[in-house]
């Protein structure tokens, strides 16, 4: 039922991300994916799996629950783009056979809905058309004033003071304001959207009552666009071909929430620690040997926002990296481990610029419709913040900041930075009012221009 441990001389043994170190235990059962030998250590963890079971390892969910964590990034793709993976939840027989606890944390995120992320063949294929047609009206330029309007509001509210909290006073805070206007939730309701979604994805004994915060929400959401529609993604949802139901355009608008703003976040905080941190980072970035872009991609090798996907069924019994897998059990994507796999990465020192080969955003039918906007969001918001603030630093030494992992993914529960203290607002000529005429295109390159500047200056 397992395979062959991978070759322990491998450089894997001796380095990977975050520095975390790598366990040596005797093989033996199921482990649980939560607690404090996952959490604390996840890549520790991961090449223990591996070193144990190989690609494809047996783990516990909360409650007992047991799943198939995949490790290695070719079976990955393979789960990801094979028919006998079905993303239909109601192929796990913890549904079928009725044994998930009412109030088990795994509910809110896969309990099976009538969403594109949990539906196959002809049913995926018309919610998936209504959600890229739709997010493909989202206009770069509407985007890319909202993010100038809303980082540039948040970093003033810090840069007088000389120290902020990159992240609960940017990171978290930027993506829910984004997002939540193209969405169509009101500002007022951005940051309580956000909180909610951040603690549905922890797991926590609230998980639930957050989930369903979201719900009502997009409940209200959905019928305020039907009496009056806007230009927004809930108003281009409901009137779209596809002829989606209220209740599908209200999942989906929850599943574009929680599928934006938490792995967006973990993404700015992951990039801006990596600056802060990483000598390495900061080196090629100053000296124009990769631009900010290419450090996201980076970061999304070595800590994708999200490290587990748990939204894979066996449609039949098969054999996965050697695992024997049998109809209806749950197979779950490791994308975190997967980035990692010595099979594709023997040196994990060797930089990974330009290169979009790793799992972070999924792949096959089910990749993620709405990894622009993330990236968006991302590389305009740590621009403006380094060129507002072009001398920040971290406050504390590098292995004093926080980290938090869950079952899904790893987060940074504060970077504290200090920098000179500036003195009154400086917007930047790019903020712009709502009524004011979208950017013309020849107005880009001197934003470019401007970063270039920085990254010399850095």
């Amino acid at each position: 039922m397992t395979t062959s441990p991978p070759d322990p001389t491998s450089p894997l043994a001796a380095t990977a991300p975050l520095g975390c170190p790598v366990a040596h235990a005797p093989a033996g059962g199921p482990r649980p994916v939560y607690g404090p030998e996952a959490e604390a250590e996840p890549y520790a963890f991961y090449e223990q799996l591996r070193a144990e079971h190989g690609a494809v390892a047996p783990v516990l969910l909360y409650g007992g629950v047991p799943a198939w964590l995949v490790l290695g990034h070719r079976e990955a793709l393979e789960v990801m783009r094979s028919p006998l993976y079905s993303s239909d939840s109601r192929n796990w027989h913890a549904f079928r056979q009725g044994t998930l606890p009412a109030d088990s944390p795994l509910l809110p995120i896969t309990a099976w809905q009538p969403l594109v992320a949990l539906t196959e063949g002809a049913e995926h294929a018309r919610l998936r058309e209504a959600v890229t047609e739709s997010l493909a009206r989202v206009n770069p330029h509407r985007v890319r004033r909202y993010i100038t309007r809303y980082a540039t509001r948040l970093i003033d509210a810090f840069a007088p003071t000389g120290q902020a909290d990159l992240v609960a006073d940017f990171s978290r805070k930027l993506p829910a304001l984004v997002v939540c206007q193209l969405l169509g939730i009101r500002e007022e309701d951005a940051l309580t959207a956000g909180a909610a979604v951040a603690d549905m994805i922890s797991g926590s004994a609230s998980a639930a009552q957050s989930n369903q915060l979201i719900v009502e929400m997009m409940s209200e959401l959905v019928e305020s666009r039907k009496r009056r529609p806007g230009d927004d993604l809930a108003s281009w949802l409901l009137v779209h071909p596809s002829e989606l139901s209220d209740e599908e355009v209200r999942e989906h608008l929850r599943l574009a929430l929680v599928a934006a703003l938490e792995p967006t976040t973990n993404l700015i905080a992951s990039a801006l620690r990596m600056l802060l941190t990483d000598e390495r980072f900061r080196g090629n970035l100053s000296g124009g040997q990769m631009t900010l872009p290419d450090a996201l991609e980076q970061v999304l090798w070595d800590h994708p926002p999200l490290a587990v996907v748990p939204t894979r069924w066996a449609k039949a019994d098969t054999y996965l990296g050697g695992a024997q897998i049998m109809a209806g059990d749950m197979v779950m994507l490791g994308l975190a481990a997967g980035n990692v796999d010595p099979a594709i990465r023997p040196d994990l020192m060797m930089p990974m610029y330009g290169n979009r080969s790793h799992l972070a955003f999924g792949a096959g039918a089910h990749e993620c419709p709405g990894q622009a906007l993330g990236r968006a969001v991302a590389d305009a918001g740590i621009d403006l913040l380094l060129e507002r603030i072009p001398d920040i630093r971290l406050a504390v030494d590098g292995n004093e900041v926080q980290v938090v992992g869950t079952w899904m993914s790893r987060r940074l529960t504060s970077l504290p930075v200090t920098f000179a203290p500036q003195r009154g607002a400086q917007k930047p000529a790019a903020v712009q009012s709502h009524a004011e005429p979208l950017p013309q295109p020849e107005a880009v390159p001197a934003r470019q221009e401007r970063r270039r500047g920085w990254l010399r200056s850095r």
